[in-house]
């Protein structure tokens, strides 16, 4: 399997794209702000062709680029449907205190292709079997995306803004909730096998079994208690 990554724009937001190898077709998860021109750069040089676009949640740091890379490459996008009005409204999604300046800079709306993602959906695109968890908590219709374990590579997690090394998404953003994100980890994160990688919305990626260790939030979900809601990142 072939995974490249790389952060883009403003936030640092990793965008993705995930290929069977070099050379074949490849899907593009949360192509961000400013991130157009690293999906071309990496497709130039792992020679891929993109089939489809899927989105962690609506956040505009995670799809201030659907619109142009879904229209260079004539290929549909997937978001939950939660979160479907944020691509026309990114402002309503993240208040009018985050990013207004930046927000004028920015084309909005749907690419002409945008389908819906459901709770425990199965989606093979470009040879590869994609699990759909809907986990709720950084926004109403966030989505985790899972690749099956095989003989060569573990278990791989798209995580999104649900988990990250050593912490977790905010939920003080307008369809944020503290209770619903500590029940998407509990019911998404904790069944998953230590050996399960995870590649974040933002910042390094990391492993169940060190976030089950080490991270704050996973430990005391883990231990059924409660805990204070970060706020970082968008």
């Amino acid at each position: 399997m072939l995974i490249a990554g790389f952060p883009a724009g403003a936030w640092g937001t990793n965008c993705y794209l995930v290929a069977p190898a070099a050379g074949e077709e490849c899907v593009i998860i949360d192509p961000g702000h400013q991130a157009t021109e690293g999906v071309e750069e990496a497709l130039r040089k792992h020679r891929l062709k993109p089939v489809a676009v899927i989105l962690t949640h609506g956040h505009i740091d995670h799809v201030a680029s659907v619109v142009p890379v879904c229209g260079a490459h004539d290929v549909p996008a997937w978001i939950h449907p939660d979160d479907r009005y944020m691509m026309s409204d990114p402002e309503k999604a993240i208040g009018r205190s985050f990013g207004a300046q930046l927000l004028g800079e920015l084309t909005v709306g749907e690419p002409s292709d945008l389908r819906e993602l459901a709770d425990g959906e199965k989606l093979k695109l470009a040879g590869l079997d994609f699990s759909v968890a809907h986990a709720p908590g950084h926004t109403k219709g966030s989505v985790t995306f899972q690749l099956p374990e095989s003989a060569e590579v573990p278990s791989v997690f798209f995580s999104g803004d649900l988990l990250f090394a050593g912490s977790i998404g905010r939920t003080d953003l307008p369809g944020g909730s503290h209770a619903d994100i500590l029940e998407s980890l509990a019911r998404v994160c904790l069944p998953l096998d230590d050996s399960t990688v995870v590649l974040p919305g933002h910042n390094e990626h990391t492993t169940i079994g060190r976030e089950r260790a080490t991270n704050p939030y996973l430990r005391q979900v883990a231990a059924g208690l409660g805990a204070d809601a970060p706020r970082r990142g968008m």
